[in-house]
């Protein structure tokens, strides 16, 4: 009222306008802002995202600000993606309580189209934690793509897939802590593809080695991922040092990082809202033009061993035979000293468990594991990410069947391998011969 007054005093209301402001009562005017009477479940965790981004690009909190926001999400993919969750129709799940956290995107202008944090969210919780993009669980292998070999084809470290490396004994460099496969194996020279195909640790580490820690988050700039300073266990892993969401990797991140493999080489900032209608009607529209993160022939060299993955190696649980796609399984890891003090289970176990894989139209990544990150992942719950990506791909893709990718100029094929132009071909034996089923 002590502002009412102040106005009338100064001329910019009427005492007829004062006398009818004082009298109304302060409730008018307000909606409630209760989950269950505004919106779906499905959309809780999508819609804290849709706020936070209102407030980034204009300042304004949308929950106390009068505007309408019109959002990315497709809807029925949305509540499809809730059903796979929360249903054993699509999925069969080890347990209620192995929590999914995932992201998926448009791959072409990054529009996130679906999204959610967990299973069996609590209906008396609104804008609760979004596990899809929180950094503080560990990625993996599903780093390896853009970390490593990404990298090191973008800087001409290998000119080909059918590059040999060295899958041997080694440290991580100026150490003298030995890299270990998961099955603590050595598979002697293979190409590069399988390598990736059947997510080999030390040709990793090594190959982070050769592209240097200063390129490589270069790169991984250019994808949204950042670390406060790199470490060579990153060639290997999300870990990082600062639990601010600023660094590390999530599914939002992951997703909208592989995009830019489906899309020939463009990164684009996940974007949930598209455009905003202000109280006084003017309005403000978003998107995200895309920069170029890597060449167009690395974006494909990437993909054509990335679909090897599904179709010989570590990601056959999300292969489809109708479907052109790629991805990459990531798997973390427990210490010796976790395990000793910790974990019961002596059989393979771990915290985390990933897929992230994407067609010519959509991106996604799935994060799996417990919420006490100390319950470990144990036998067909290693599965669960997986069948999770290929339940929603293929409810994506079903009625469209993305096409295949063309190669880029810049670029040859000699049997099962691609080469850069001025490559030499080099006899290899066929890197499908072998497979493995973990990591």
């Amino acid at each position: 009222n002590l502002v009412l007054s102040e106005m009338k005093n100064q001329g910019y209301i009427s005492a007829e306008q004062y006398e009818k402001a004082v009298n109304t009562p302060i409730t008018d005017g307000l909606q409630s802002l209760k989950s269950a009477s505004n919106y779906p479940a499905y959309m809780d965790n999508y819609l804290k995202e849709v706020i936070n981004q209102v407030e980034q690009e204009t300042g304004y909190n949308l929950l106390t600000t009068g505007m309408d926001v019109y959002t990315n999400v497709d809807q029925e993919a949305q509540k499809h993606l809730w059903d796979i969750y929360n249903s054993d129709q699509y999925v069969s799940y080890p347990d209620d309580d192995l929590q999914v956290a995932s992201t998926v995107v448009d791959v072409s202008n990054g529009k996130v189209i679906a999204q959610l944090g967990a299973r069996h969210q609590a209906s008396n919780v609104s804008f609760g934690t979004n596990q899809a993009v929180e950094t503080n669980r560990d990625w993996g292998s599903a780093m390896k793509p853009i970390t490593d070999y990404a990298p090191a084809i973008e800087y001409g470290v290998y000119d080909s897939t059918a590059t040999m490396v060295n899958d041997i004994p080694y440290n991580y460099p100026g150490t003298s802590t030995p890299v270990y496969n998961w099955d603590r194996a050595y598979f002697g020279n293979i190409t590069l593809q399988y390598a990736l195909q059947q997510s080999r640790n030390v040709t990793a580490v090594e190959t982070l080695n050769k592209v240097g820690l200063d390129r490589a988050k270069t790169f991984l700039n250019g994808l949204g991922i950042d670390y406060p300073s790199m470490h060579y266990a990153n060639a290997i892993s999300s870990n990082t040092t600062e639990s601010n969401k600023q660094y590390g990797a999530s599914s939002e991140k992951m997703a909208a990082a592989y995009a830019a493999f489906a899309n020939g080489g463009i990164y684009h900032k996940p974007m949930y809202i598209n455009k905003v209608v202000f109280s006084d009607g003017s309005e403000k529209e978003f998107s995200d033009v895309g920069t170029r993160a890597m060449k167009e022939t690395t974006a494909y060299m990437m993909t054509e061993m990335m679909k090897t993955v599904l179709a010989y190696g570590t990601g056959r649980g999300a292969y489809l035979p109708w479907l052109a796609q790629a991805g990459k399984t990531g798997t973390s890891n427990y210490t010796d000293d976790e395990i000793e003090k910790h974990i019961k289970n002596t059989g393979y176990v771990a915290p985390d468990e990933m897929f992230v894989g994407y067609t010519r139209k959509y991106s996604m990544a799935v994060w799996t594991g417990y919420s006490n990150r100390l319950t470990p992942i144990v036998g067909d719950g290693f599965l669960v990410a997986a069948k999770v990506y290929r339940s929603m791909i293929t409810y994506l893709s079903e009625d469209t069947h993305p096409e295949d990718w063309t190669m880029p100029d810049g670029l040859f094929r000699n049997g099962e391998f691609v080469f850069k132009n001025g490559a030499r071909p080099i006899w290899t034996e066929p890197s499908t011969q072998q497979s493995s089923t973990s990591t």
